[in-house]
């Protein structure tokens, strides 16, 4: 509703500048996000190329992709980029957007304090590894804030026959409501074992005792989705400039920023355009 409100008084400001006589505004668009493509750098390194191909700038709304899912199904964004293909299949059949395309994947992983308080680090058993966590009642953070990376912790804990929570007696399992970043300050404050995006975690500054736990699980993959916004339901938003983003992030010269974002020599996000995974 607010994006529609805005587009009238465009309009209506417009028609009393002169109409055609008024000069255009660049243009703009509004892309719903993760905090693990803003966390972790990437979006701030390849997004100005696209500005600078195409004059369209980009203004990203960071969240968890349920609440980014939920901005874009408002009418608040213009084109969604997310993580969690059970939440975006929801949104595709509520009408709300189709042309999914995947862009990227990466993998996620456990990260935990160095003295592994419950001997799981070197595994690659992600399941073995919550039951060993949970047994051991050793501190563990979840985000909690309807994210992807949230969606997948959660899906993980039911596969091994739990649902933790404070209110449960799980006194060791720390649900903060917060981003991926918040989650990673939290576990190296408290040594305590979390969830994370590998992207986001080797671009994290306070590592503190922190370090990979458990990954190569194939239940940790991570893909990463554009998403149009159906042009029926959401006439508010900017088709074209949109498509010219989803364009651009599946085109080879996105595929290759992508690809080209690194931090300490590593990759971090695996362009998968071509070649979904």
């Amino acid at each position: 509703m607010t994006r529609i409100l805005m587009a009238l008084m465009a309009a209506a400001l417009a028609m009393a500048g002169g109409g055609s006589r008024a000069q255009s505004p660049p243009q703009s668009i509004v892309l719903a996000s993760t905090t693990s493509l803003q966390d972790s750098g990437l979006l701030d390194a390849i997004l100005p190329k696209f500005t600078a191909e195409t004059g369209i700038t980009v203004r990203v709304i960071a969240q968890g992709t349920g609440q980014a899912l939920a901005t874009a199904a408002r009418g608040d964004a213009d084109i969604v980029l997310v993580h969690d293909p059970e939440a975006e299949d929801k949104f595709i059949a509520e009408g709300h957007g189709g042309e999914r395309r995947q862009i990227a994947w990466n993998d996620f992983v456990i990260v935990g304090p160095a003295g592994d308080p419950a001997h799981v680090a070197g595994s690659h058993d992600v399941l073995a590894a919550l039951r060993a966590i949970a047994a051991a009642r050793a501190p563990f953070v979840s985000r909690g804030d309807k994210s992807g990376t949230d969606a997948l912790e959660k899906r993980l804990w039911r596969a091994v026959g739990r649902q933790p929570s404070l209110a449960g007696g799980d006194d060791w399992y720390r649900d903060i409501g917060g981003g991926m970043g918040a989650a990673l300050n939290a576990a190296a404050g408290m040594n305590a074992y979390t969830l994370s995006d590998r992207g986001t975690w080797l671009s994290f500054a306070n590592k503190a005792s922190l370090k990979i736990a458990i990954e190569g699980d194939p239940g940790l993959l991570n893909r990463y989705d554009v998403i149009l916004l159906d042009a029926k339901k959401h006439p508010e938003a900017r088709q074209e400039p949109a498509r010219r983003l989803r364009d651009w992030l599946v085109s080879s010269t996105g595929q290759s920023a992508i690809g080209a974002y690194t931090k300490q020599g590593q990759t971090l996000f695996n362009p998968s355009a071509a070649a979904p995974k």
